[in-house]
């Protein structure tokens, strides 16, 4: 039977309490340590377990981790890539961000799926996309908005992107307790890369996006939203977009509708008090503000 700490054990604690403070008993804590190296505890003279506050923090983080899914062989390798982020904000990510943006702008999807397997092959997919492909699609935003960049790469990158969410979507499957969300761009909106990375965030929050993409006819966006059972329908535009050109098809969307109307992007900052008043609800262009609106909305439709 492990000891039980003492005050002069500088708050260390033997495996029974830990058991106790983590739910995970100690037979599985054990093997936690001998085959996946998660935790690795001090030992007494007698070769007892003794367990620090910060071991106590990184199994309770394994266990967050086992209930998104990741498998147990590989939370390790998420834990030490969260952890050097955390001493080094950049870590290896710097270098893969490099590569697939050389590669995006090469146009070489042999070099961009180079990277992205050898990525995957060291860590799960969602810390890739939440540590490499975000950012990545925030880059090219940015190239583009300073002129650096092209419409083209954001397409060749949009597409790439497109197949890699569709298998995202294909591992969620048909999962019925998620609501759907028509995503699309405005009439006369050529950039989706906003309007990707919604769908990413989306995703993970638990909505089942339904990507229609760029230069969406408003006027058709009501039958689709019927056909694919979508909860809500949610609109991108930049800035540049004039209210005079689409407004009376937006109000007409709205009303056609028949579930809620979002809109995000500089579009929705620019003509919010008119989204508000044709009836639909301005997201703004803070896309985890945007997510955490939607859901109150359909919870209070539902």
């Amino acid at each position: 039977m492990e000891p039980e700490t003492k005050a002069s054990d500088g708050e260390l604690y033997p495996i029974r309490t830990v058991s106790a403070l983590t739910g995970v008993n100690a037979v599985t804590l054990r093997a936690w340590e001998r085959r996946y190296g998660l935790v690795q505890p001090r030992r007494t003279p007698k070769g007892h377990r003794l367990y620090s506050r910060a071991d106590i923090e990184r199994i309770r983080r394994v266990l967050q981790l086992l209930e998104r899914g990741i498998s147990i062989s590989q939370a390790r390798r998420v834990l030490e890539a969260e952890e050097a982020a955390a001493g080094d904000p950049a870590g290896p990510w710097q270098q893969y961000l490099g590569e697939m943006l050389d590669a995006v702008i090469a146009f070489d999807d042999a070099a961009l799926e180079a990277v992205y397997n050898q990525v995957l092959s060291l860590y799960p997919v969602d810390l890739a996309f939440k540590r490499l492909v975000v950012p990545l699609l925030e880059r090219l935003g940015r190239r583009w908005e300073t002129g650096e960049g092209t419409v083209a790469e954001e397409h060749f990158f949009g597409v790439y992107l497109r197949n890699k969410l569709g298998a995202r979507l294909h591992h969620v499957g048909a999962d019925r307790e998620r609501p759907r969300l028509l995503a699309a761009c405005m009439e006369g909106e050529l950039h989706e890369v906003g309007l990707v990375l919604f769908t990413l965030r989306a995703l993970e929050q638990g909505f089942r996006p339904v990507l229609l993409g760029a230069d969406m006819p408003l006027d058709e966006l009501a039958e689709a939203a019927r056909r694919s059972r979508s909860a809500a329908i949610v609109l991108s535009g930049s800035e540049r977009l004039d209210w005079e050109e689409r407004g009376e098809r937006l109000a007409r969307l709205i009303g056609a509708a028949g579930r809620p109307v979002f809109v995000g992007g500089g579009f929705s900052v620019r003509h919010g008090a008119a989204i508000t008043q044709a009836g639909g609800v301005a997201l703004g262009d803070d896309i985890d503000h945007g997510l955490r609106q939607i859901g109150e909305r359909l919870s209070a439709v539902a």
